[in-house]
């Protein structure tokens, strides 16, 4: 027993001896009269605090306002990283994907992630069905320089899109004054297919064959513009397809004459069967190989269009 009290004696004594060395450590204060020190650091723990499902879930359960980086969480925990638009039409917008052409000269070649990275095959009429699965890739900050697509997109449950093309390798910060498009959806249409464009698409396949051109489409909806109008889409399309097509909506999942789906027209609605002339996307399939790719056959596309990265936001 004598050993035992000696052996306590001398733990005390040694801890007394080692905080006399190192000191007591006492933390530094970040917060004085209610006020963050350091205002970055408060608005890093203003995010971490708001952790949410989406973007619109952090604005309407905490009030954020300010755009930029949220960290998310997926329904069965899974922890990401993207950005929040809180201000346009009310905000709360998620970002949850990019489509990025990095060659429009390479038809269905590595990096046609919305596409097919295997080449122009009819043994793969879905080519790498990315639209429909739960494949994740890229980041946030890198969606104007490479494809993103996060568990958002098929986890988020949501109602409308948003669209914004922004010059590609254009940094985070100037994304909302560089866009040359922007637009949303008003007509919760997304409510209708699932939700996100995960289900939609599952319910619409994007697959060569899978339907006929014009009395197949899959859902389309009337966009609101927040970056230029109905005019200043059509000529960025091109003169050439101006009459094939209308403008001011989104439009999913339709075909062209020889049975080739693509997944989105964006900022118009197909009236005629050339969609792979002003939409992006598609199977692993085209009749014509140079209509295969992420950004199809939108050659004649006025280069501020075809060197823009396409985002996609949900609310």
């Amino acid at each position: 027993m004598l050993r035992f009290v000696f052996f306590l004696m001398c733990l005390l004594q040694l801890r007394h001896t080692m905080l006399g060395v190192m000191g007591a450590v006492t933390p530094k204060p970040i917060i004085i009269n209610g006020t963050y020190i350091n205002p970055e650091l408060g608005k890093y723990h203003a995010r971490l605090r708001t952790i949410a499902r989406s973007c619109l879930d952090i604005k309407e359960k905490h009030g954020a306002s300010q755009d930029g980086m949220y960290i998310l969480t997926t329904e069965s925990g899974t922890y990401y990283q993207t950005f929040c638009d809180m201000t346009t039409a009310g905000g709360g917008w998620t970002l949850v994907a990019s489509v990025h052409e990095n060659n429009i000269n390479g038809k269905c070649s590595l990096g046609d992630r919305w596409s097919s990275q295997q080449g122009n095959d009819r043994n793969l009429p879905e080519g790498d069905g990315t639209w429909a699965n739960t494949v994740t890739f890229g980041t946030a900050e890198a969606s104007t320089s490479d494809d993103y697509k996060n568990p958002g997109y098929y986890d988020i449950s949501a109602q409308d899109v948003s669209v914004w093309h922004i010059p590609n390798n254009e940094q985070l910060k100037s994304w909302t004054s560089s866009a040359i498009l922007r637009y949303h959806t008003e007509s919760q249409f997304l409510a209708e297919h699932g939700g996100n464009l995960y289900h939609l698409f599952k319910k619409h396949p994007v697959k060569f064959g899978a339907g006929q051109c014009q009395s197949d489409m899959g859902p389309s909806s009337p966009v609101v513009y927040d970056t230029g109008d109905k005019d200043s889409t059509a000529n960025l399309y091109g003169p050439s397809v101006g009459k094939e097509f209308e403008s001011g909506f989104i439009s999913f999942r339709v075909f062209n004459a020889d049975q080739a789906a693509v997944a989105m027209c964006s900022g118009v609605k197909p009236a005629e069967c050339n969609p792979q002339r002003y939409c992006i996307g598609g199977g692993g399939f085209f009749s014509d190989r140079q209509q295969c790719g992420d950004f199809t056959a939108l050659d004649q596309a006025s280069k501020h269009l075809t060197q823009s990265a396409v985002l996609l936001f949900y609310r």
